[in-house]
């Protein structure tokens, strides 16, 4: 990958979510980023990761509607980028969230010392836990009182139109 198609890889990543997020209303798009942007070296295709929250069904719907709106984004990167060739762009969900919390799972329940269940689902995001704190264990470290902020005193200052002679 050379320097250049990192540079557009970043480029369109960056223009792709400005129009998803200001632009395209549609309600059947979820809560939906992209994460990366691949390009082609010849520019003519590029594969357009998103990372989606929510169940399978709404990932699902969430892909199909990005598929739909990849044509109107295209038109608009048209308009915006000047590049000779603006590529075709291709969704791809990015599930790498989901096994990551798919990871956590597992690294808890053997914490815990249950044997992991392959069968149960991953969610995509993972669903915060207290922590409790086991026999043996130290005490957590109370959180410190943040230090008092000293305000200081506004002073104008000085410029040419009201400046005084200083003695």
């Amino acid at each position: 990958m050379t320097q250049r198609t990192k540079r557009v890889d970043e480029l369109l990543r960056q223009e792709i979510s400005q129009i998803l997020s200001r632009e395209i209303a549609d309600p059947e798009i979820g809560f939906a980023t992209v994460t990366e942007v691949e390009t082609a070296p010849d520019l003519r295709h590029a594969r357009v990761w998103f990372s989606v929250i929510g169940q399978k069904a709404e990932r699902d719907q969430t892909v199909r509607a990005l598929e739909r709106a990849m044509v109107y984004v295209r038109r608009q990167l048209g308009t915006r980028l000047r590049l000779r060739r603006i590529p075709e762009l291709h969704v791809r969900l990015d599930d790498s969230v989901e096994r990551g919390t798919r990871v956590l799972q597992l690294l808890n329940e053997l914490e815990e010392g249950r044997t992991p269940d392959p069968t149960v689902p991953a969610e995509s995001l993972p669903t915060p836990v207290a922590r409790i704190h086991a026999e043996g264990e130290p005490d957590p470290e109370p959180e410190a009182p943040e230090p008092a902020v000293k305000r200081r005193r506004h002073r104008p200052s000085r410029s040419a139109s009201n400046a005084r002679p200083r003695r």
